[in-house]
């Protein structure tokens, strides 16, 4: 019987039995299968007792049956921190850990919420108990001592927009597919728990290929676009030095290319969000740079707020995009584009109208402004580069960028870790086709070098260089090792300025402080022998300059690690302004009863 059509009488009088289900249609073979289709080729994984089968049945379908290849990792956090950097650079698609039961679940979940606060379908799939300990008021290990198996469950419900656990095989079809379909439609992460005595074991639901997935397709109410587009129009039309922003959300609403249509058609100047920086091409003709209030890229705050209108795609202000709440921005000048809402100064707002058709549709009614564009060419001084250091002179970080900026192209991607490193490479100018990844909304140090892993699986067409201060490394410092196993060539800089630079920015005390490493050595340790890798330890501009030449010739097929050493207080003048009025912010007396 094919799949979709009506059984025959013998269909009918010869169910399926146990005997007549083919070995390989088990749980964990579905589950492959359905990781592939949605582009999670690979699943980083930590092994423990209770996802051990799960993760002998998700090995078995190799990518180039249509299954998954697993990479096994050091810890669950990094595991999910790769799943994370896997999504970003698959451009809208999935990624997955497999990780045990409450041990390495919770490990996992700081990773899990990072994902789900910046709108990435990851998947967390758990080995859970077995199926005949539910209910059975047994204290198994890995949990906290109760028999109660919903302590991990719990904790998920919060930053997962779906929990599906699988302990009959009954409905674990339904369940895995409701829950992978949920992630794509949500663009947030979903929790999955299978027991650990189920993914091996045929069942009838599982004996034929999987119906492909069809996601029913968003689609705006056409009477409420039309009138968000007429209202939005006349706002902008009257206006005499209208701009546009760029804002995070244009991912999730896979809005990229009609916010880049409407900038083409409108002639307006184009800015970014510092979150949405590598959304907004930076070659297009009228971009003006990085809007972020007192820290953004000179001359174009000047713009921004000196305008009589904007319209923000898919923003997000927080304490940190706002710079301490201190944008000077009017509300009423303001329309708001998010992924499935409009608003429009104090008001109107228009709801179910999609992003992209939105802003499609917005660049057939606007009349061609380039007044604000104008006005930035006329007051525009191109930024000097760094002088070149004498023999001898302590490395600065702006000679160091001014050498990354050459390193860019098209088969680059950029990956800044929290710190100053977000400052320092919301400077680079990004060729078309270079990609950039930075976790802002969540801002949990350590992410980047998970999350370098997981990127550069995803992306081979690309060389990853990231940016990495020495706090954070030591949080995650262990997955570079993955890195090597996988034989990457990703090029890693390791900013050693003595400590946690931001934070003592924010608010400074001896807790800022850490044990200096010598991080080439651990790099080496990691390396053992096994693997391509290159390691330096620069402290001059002649030493960082032999550094690039080595990794990008002889050793372009190699891991590069290269330490640079800076002085502690060698940071951005951004940094010290966004660090004093965060600090500020967080500083507030509380109010009045």
């Amino acid at each position: 019987m094919d799949i979709g059509s009506i059984p025959s009488p013998a269909d009918a009088a010869a169910p399926p039995s146990a005997a007549a289900v083919p070995r390989e249609a088990t749980l964990g073979r579905h589950l492959a299968h359905r990781l592939a289709e949605v582009g999670a080729r690979e699943v980083f994984t930590v092994p423990g007792d209770f996802n051990l089968t799960l993760l002998d049945e998700l090995e078995a379908e190799q990518p180039s049956g249509g299954g998954v290849r697993l990479v096994g990792c050091c810890n669950e956090l990094n595991a999910a921190y790769a799943a994370d950097g896997y999504a970003r650079a698959r451009d809208g698609g999935v990624g997955a850990c497999a990780v045990t039961f409450t041990v390495g679940g919770l490990s996992a979940i700081n990773a899990v919420a990072g994902a789900f606060s910046e709108n990435l379908p990851v998947i967390c799939i758990v080995g859970g108990p077995n199926s005949n300990d539910y209910g059975s008021n047994r204290i198994l290990h890995h949990t906290i001592g109760i028999p109660d198996f919903t302590q991990e469950l719990r904790c998920f419900q919060n930053v997962t927009c779906y929990q599906a656990v699988v302990n009959n095989l009954e409905d674990a079809h339904e369940q895995i597919d409701t829950a992978i379909s949920t992630a794509l439609k949500e663009s947030k992460p979903v929790y999955i728990s299978i027991s650990c005595n189920l993914p091996s074991i045929p069942h009838p639901t599982f004996s034929r290929h999987p119906v492909p997935f069809f996601l029913s397709p968003k689609l705006s109410n056409q009477m409420t676009l039309e009138a968000a587009v007429e209202t939005a129009a006349a706002f902008l039309n009257k206006s005499v030095k209208p701009v546009l922003v760029g804002g995070p959300k244009m991912r999730v609403a896979k809005a990229c290319e009609a916010f880049v249509e409407l900038a083409d058609a409108c002639g307006y100047p184009v800015a970014a969000m510092p979150s949405a920086k590598g959304l907004v091409p930076e070659h297009h003709s009228r971009f003006i740079g990085t809007y972020w209030g007192a820290v953004s890229t000179p001359f174009c705050a000047e713009i921004v707020e000196s305008a009589d209108a904007y319209l923000f795609a898919g923003p997000i202000f927080n304490d940190y995009s706002s710079v301490g709440y201190s944008l000077l921005l009017k509300k009423e000048k303001a329309i708001i584009v998010q992924p499935d809402r409009v608003v429009i100064g104090n008001g109107p707002a228009f709801g179910c109208v999609l992003m992209k058709d939105f802003l499609h549709a917005l660049g057939t009614r606007l009349k061609k402004n380039t007044a604000a564009y104008d006005n930035y060419s006329r007051i525009f001084v191109p930024q000097g580069e760094p002088l070149s250091s004498a023999p001898g002179e302590p490395l600065r970080v702006n000679v160091l960028f001014k050498h990354v900026q050459k390193m860019l192209s098209g088969n680059s991607a950029v990956i800044a870790e929290t710190g100053d490193s977000w400052f320092n490479c919301q400077k680079l100018k990004l060729p078309e086709g270079c990609g950039y990844e930075f976790q802002m909304q969540y801002g949990s140090i350590g992410w980047s070098v998970g999350a370098t892993l997981g990127y550069a699986q995803a992306a081979k067409d690309k060389r990853v260089i990231s940016f990495i201060g020495d706090g954070s490394f030591q949080v995650t410092a262990q997955e570079v090792s993955t890195m090597l196993r996988w034989e990457q060539n990703n090029i890693i800089f390791l900013i050693n300025n003595g400590g946690y630079t931001i934070e003592v920015e924010i608010h400074d005390g001896p807790y800022n402080i850490i044990k200096n490493w010598n991080y080439t050595g651990v790099v080496e340790a990691f390396h053992n022998g096994e693997g391509k890798c290159y390691t330096a330890k620069v402290r001059t501009e002649e030493e960082l300059k032999k550094a690039i030449e080595a990794s990008l010739g002889p050793n372009k097929d190699s891991l590069c690690f290269i330490e640079v050493i800076v002085h502690k207080d060698d940071t951005s003048k951004e940094l010290l302004e966004w660090g004093s009025r965060v600090s500020a912010a967080n500083s507030r007396p509380p109010n009045p009863q």
